[in-house]
């Protein structure tokens, strides 16, 4: 193998978020337009809104299965050709029906990129730096998002714009295959399926010193030949099922606690309390700028401190933030400064998730299965994020026609509680430990 720059292999290894966060955002400017065009009723609409969703269930569960055995890079290289098929599917479809198989089919490279690239992350990364450089994936995510935001907020006044919007998203992955060619596998499943001078190769692109090379080597073999059995099985052995509730716990919790409400309904949200549509795509930058310097700002902290605690805090100031509009208003505060009070509280929100919950729940979930199952561990625990994603994205249009957004929003905040009480007595702590010794420790019952 040629040498490569590690900063090209961690760049690339998460350039996947891009599309991940194009796709989910974009939708938000689109969908306007994409309900006039084909008359759609909020159920319907929420069909096509959520069918990426739904296309993302199918791609974690199979990138899941097929991760361990044909290894992450292969897989992620394979999704870019489906991102780049589905985006442009998607802008030619023709009416609500084939719109809505177009996001499904691209929804499983969704899938399988939200589930594989942290566990390649994971695995590529340093364990000091490993929060950082696994949170550049969060950080590809909300710049993918940045960009949707961006694009919407410019075509917005044109005709039949949605088109541009969503086939725009076929560019990124024509990049993200160029990359993915020069990538390596990770060295965690080259030696898992017994390539270690390939692994030796890439870890020395990836490390400071051929000792420090060695010493990793050692340490992922003795704990990969422990592991005689893999698969699906596995992952239900008792030592470590208390790993796959904190991935399916912190997974489905991400979702459900209302974030993508804001993402994918963002400009609705902004247009329902008052703002003219042009305007309210520019709430949807607001919302995109607040993701990137956020998370920019998490990337600098995030091995400083604990896990837990900055779930914690995040968690606490997102409750805040869906109350504080429903307290307002059980008051009976002026609407006009109450719509205004409500925009801020999102932007609040969103402040709080993307320092907190939204990085941290993909970095943990790479972080906590045993290396035989992660690609299935991580998969199982991404089919439950989307399948809450695609929940919040089918009902939320049905439930803001019947109910006001300060009764919407008090269910999400006493969710977002629930996930504290989750923190606090179920996620263990994993800043500062090797993935081996956090996979050693959870099966002698993790301390937490």
């Amino acid at each position: 193998m040629s040498k490569i720059s590690s900063k090209f292999i961690f760049f690339f290894g998460s350039f996947a978020g891009i599309l991940f966060g194009y796709d989910i955002g974009i939708i938000a400017g689109a969908e306007g337009h994409i309900q006039h065009e084909f008359n759609l009723s909020p159920l319907w609409l929420g069909i096509v809104v959520s069918s990426l969703m739904g296309g993302a269930i199918i791609g974690s569960i199979l990138s899941g299965l097929l991760g361990d055995k044909f290894g992450r890079r292969t897989l992620i290289l394979i999704s870019s050709v489906i991102f780049f098929v589905g985006a442009i599917g998607s802008a030619v479809a023709t009416n609500e029906i084939i719109l809505t198989l177009a996001r499904v089919f691209l929804g499983t490279a969704v899938g399988t990129a939200s589930s594989l690239v942290p566990a390649y992350m994971s695995e590529i990364a340093p364990a000091n730096v490993r929060g950082k450089l696994s949170g550049m994936n969060q950080l590809m995510i909300v710049t993918g998002m940045l960009l949707s935001y961006i694009v919407a907020f410019i075509f917005e006044p044109i005709p039949n714009s949605w088109r541009l919007m969503l086939g725009s998203a076929g560019v990124f992955a024509i990049v993200l295959f160029i990359g993915m060619l020069k990538l390596p596998e990770s060295p965690r499943y080259l030696i898992k399926n017994g390539m270690v001078d390939k692994a030796r190769e890439v870890l020395s692109c990836l490390r400071n010193s051929k000792s420090e090379v060695n010493v990793e080597i050692l340490e992922i073999k003795n704990v990969a030949e422990h592991e005689v059995e893999t698969g699906i099985g596995q992952l239900f052995h008792k030592k470590f099922r208390m790993a796959l509730i904190i991935g399916v716990g912190m997974a489905t919790f991400q979702q459900i606690q209302g974030a993508n409400s804001i993402v994918y309904y963002a400009t609705s949200i902004a247009r329902k309390v008052g703002l003219a549509p042009q305007v309210a795509a520019g709430f949807t930058v607001i919302v995109g700028v607040i993701f990137v310097v956020t998370t920019l700002i998490f990337l600098q902290f995030v091995d400083k401190y604990d896990r837990r605690k900055i779930l914690t805090v995040g968690g606490a100031g997102m409750a805040l933030s869906f109350f504080a509009p429903a307290i307002l208003g059980g008051l009976g505060i002026n609407e006009g400064v109450l719509n205004w009070v409500t925009l801020v509280a999102l932007c609040c929100f969103i402040l709080c998730y993307a320092f907190s919950w939204a990085p941290l729940t993909w970095i943990i979930v790479g972080e906590i299965f045993p290396l035989s199952v992660r690609g299935i561990g991580a998969g199982i625990s991404s089919a439950f994020n989307w399948t809450g994603s695609l929940a919040v994205g089918l009902i939320f249009p049905i439930l803001a026609a019947h109910f006001s957004f300060e009764i919407i929003f008090s269910a999400f905040g006493l969710i977002c509680m629930l996930g504290l009480l989750f923190v606090r007595f179920v996620v263990v702590e994993t800043r500062g430990r090797s993935l081996e010794q956090i996979e050693t420790q959870m099966a002698a019952g993790f301390e937490k």
